[in-house]
């Protein structure tokens, strides 16, 4: 008796030492991260100044120096940072012109292809560091075409221009952004028989719908003689190394092959700004376009030619194997060290980047240094934190695809999530998409966050609006630094951004005044990125069980199933196989929860905790591996770099979000050709998306069969 009511009295005594002596919740640090008396608005303002005082393209010594910044304030946050370097493929302009020659009377005219510096400019010194506008991986050639108006390049505008009778073989097609990648635009292009493509801001869409508005700096929208350059490459990584890592004296494709692969453009192509739009515009002659594709109200008659207009492009790229530089912080967990929760942005632009991407950089600084300031009063991580600065994204996600590539059986096996921010801040407006499993967790960080733009309210409240629920996107498009995590290994991942597209994206006047004057002025949106991104990091680092819900994932692909059946409802598809999958799913992601909430209540004494600590691990294993089984190794038909069968890029758009791409490139496929084995190839892709929906399953009731 004696030895019992000792026994019970030690065991409470050391119970009440423990909660006296222990440290505060991980919640505690987590309230403490998103607080004022952490974040600082002021530094962010001083990263962002710092990282755009120059024009830093991948693979110049101006994106050097801004590495070497990142590292040295990673470092300065006690971080085990180090930099990671790939000699990757990058194009640069040597030389290009642009002529038009118009109907007589009108003379011809030689386009000065020049961004204008405007009177007070602040960056007016540094302006000749910025690059002559061009497409990255543009094909290099001398073309002359009468020019014909294509609207946004689409495939369904080439479908309208073939119902109107018009044909665009051997032109020079004139485009304008703003609806898909632009790569696929100059693809479509070559696949319409062009011999060439110009592609324009218009400023219907850039400047503020023409009229009485104006342009940056009295406002934010795009200068007459802005341009928004970019990659045409389609691929992702460097494109002499698919599917391997880019490091020195590396296997490499010849340039040869890469014209081959289909991921670079086969015809020249140029970006123009939108006053050399216009004027090129005003020389086509032809049928008058739609009511859709015509321009602002004070623009001209938009026709569609082709000609008179003929136009002279010639382009002359340098292919160049450069260095680029991964930037890598390291916060050790001190439990569960070998799991990884990994944030990433981007630090190249095509110039000075203030929103794209360095207003994601400076957040990412500052997530850097309130890690620093928890890790000061005693806070340690649970599992590892990885904090990434990628190089070369704006070349085609270069940076971070040849890191995971490198590292992708570590990661496949190792990392949680990757939580992406690139153009952290453009405006108003909180942004998310996700795969599905991180719904809830996104919409629980976003209720804790005050809005930066009304005080009164959360972030969640902003986002959601007047409906019941805030739309998170599906990261099917391959938009930035999260693709290869998600389609190619199959890691849960999400990105955020407060506002939606800015219209001087891409060109010489995306810098700091700009910023300054209209994407946040007070520095309060990076703030709350800031906070929402960091907050999300801390839970899935710190929580014993990882806050997945696959519930959210099974509601999304019974929906979209769903749509697809309507869509092809009359082509004798089963979709049978796919729904029952989706239900053994669902009873999976109900089995895991339960298992979950068990564990939690069975919590007690010290050897109930230490037998609960191994199957806590099991658990969240089987939480984390469940994405990796919606990946097949062969990959997409024609794509197998894209081995995800949920998500993935839209064929014809890099930038378009597609669910079930294998299933949707079957579907495009049949409907043009219409036959019996076309038809079999989408049952087919049905069953092979069923089955790894299946396999997802298997792995969250973590049993063989």
């Amino acid at each position: 008796m004696f030895k019992a009511t000792a026994a019970t009295f030690l065991a409470i005594a050391t119970s009440f030492s423990v909660l006296l002596f222990s440290p505060p919740p991980k919640s505690y640090y987590h309230s403490l991260f998103i607080s004022d008396s952490l974040s600082d608005n002021a530094s962010i303002s001083h990263h962002l100044y710092t990282l755009t005082h120059r024009p830093h393209v991948a693979g110049s010594q101006a994106n050097a120096e801004a590495a070497a910044y990142v590292l040295s304030t990673l470092s300065s946050c006690n971080m085990q940072a180090h930099i990671v370097s790939y000699q990757v493929l990058l194009t640069y302009p040597a030389s290009r012109s642009l002529s038009l020659t118009r109907p007589p009377p009108d003379p011809p005219i030689t386009f000065d292809l020049k961004q204008e510096i405007y009177e007070g400019d602040p960056y007016a010194d540094v302006a000749n560091e910025v690059l002559p506008t061009f497409h990255a991986y543009a094909k290099s050639g001398s073309v002359t075409g009468p020019v014909a108006c294509v609207n946004y390049g689409r495939v369904e505008d080439y479908e309208t221009l073939k119902e109107m009778g018009v044909n665009v073989t051997g032109t020079v097609v004139l485009a304008r952004y703003g609806q898909i990648y632009r790569g696929d635009i100059v693809m479509n292009a070559f696949d319409a028989g062009a011999i060439g493509a110009l592609v324009y801001t218009d400023k219907k869409d850039y400047g503020g719908g023409g009229g009485d508005a104006k342009w940056f700096p009295d406002d934010k929208w795009m200068p007459p003689s802005g341009v928004q350059v970019g990659s045409v490459y389609t691929g992702s990584g460097d494109p002499t190394t698919p599917g391997w890592a880019s490091s020195e004296g590396c296997e490499r494709l010849p340039v040869e092959e890469v014209e081959k692969s289909g991921d670079v453009p086969l015809i020249p192509s140029l970006p123009i700004s939108g006053a050399d739009g216009e004027t090129i515009l005003r020389s086509i002659g032809g049928q008058i376009a739609k009511e859709d594709w015509q321009g602002s109200k004070d623009a001209p008659t938009y026709r569609v030619g082709p000609g008179p207009g003929v136009v002279n492009l010639d382009y002359k790229g340098k292919q160049v194997i450069a260095t680029i530089q991964n930037v890598i912080g390291v916060i050790e967990g001190v439990e569960e060290p070998d799991r990884f929760v990994i944030l990433g942005n981007h630090r190249d632009a095509w110039t000075f980047g203030a929103v794209d991407p360095n207003s994601g950089t400076a957040a990412l600084l500052e997530v850097a240094q309130r890690l620093w300031k928890l890790q000061k009063i005693g806070w340690k991580p649970r599992r590892t934190i990885i904090l990434c600065n990628w190089d070369a994204e704006e070349y085609g996600l270069t940076g971070s695809t040849e890191w995971v590539e490198e590292n992708r059986e570590l990661l496949a096996s190792r990392a949680v999530a990757y939580l992406n921010v690139d153009s952290g801040v453009s405006g108003a407006g909180f942004q998310a998409d996700a795969t599905p499993q991180l719904d809830e967790l996104l919409k629980e960080a976003a209720q804790q966050v005050q809005d930066p733009d009304n005080s009164s309210r959360t972030i969640y409240e902003q986002w959601v609006g007047s409906i019941d629920s805030p739309v998170i996107g599906r990261l099917g498009e391959a938009g930035s630094d999260y693709s290869a995590f998600v389609h190619h290994i199959g890691v849960p991942a999400a990105d955020m951004q407060f506002g939606k597209g800015y219209p001087v994206y891409h060109s010489m006047y995306d810098d700091y005044r700009w910023m300054e004057s209209f994407g946040d002025p007070m520095f309060h949106r990076h703030v709350a990125v800031a906070s929402v991104w960091g907050l999300v990091a801390l839970r899935l680092a710190d929580e014993e069980f990882l806050p997945f819900d696959y519930h959210s994932y099974t509601f999304e692909l019974q929906k979209r199933t769903k749509d697809l059946e309507n869509e092809i409802s009359d082509k004798g598809i089963s979709f049978s196989p796919l729904f029952k999958s989706i239900k053994e799913l669902l009873k999976a992601a109900s089995k895991i929860n339960d298992q979950k909430k068990e564990i939690k209540e069975a919590k007690g004494w010290t050897s109930m905790r230490r037998n609960n600590h191994v199957k806590v691990r099991e658990l969240n294993d089987k939480l984390m591996m469940a994405e990796r089984a919606f990946t097949d190794n062969d990959g997409l038909l024609g794509r197998p770099w894209f081995k995800h069968l949920i998500y993935a890029p839209s064929r014809h758009n890099k930038y378009g979000s597609s669910s079930f791409p294998g299933i949707n490139d079957a579907i495009e496929k049949a409907k043009d050709l219409n036959t019996a084995e076309s038809w079999q190839l989408v049952q087919h892709e049905v069953w092979r998306v069923s089955r790894a929906v299946r396999h997802a399953s298997l792995v969250l009731n973590g049993e063989l069969t």
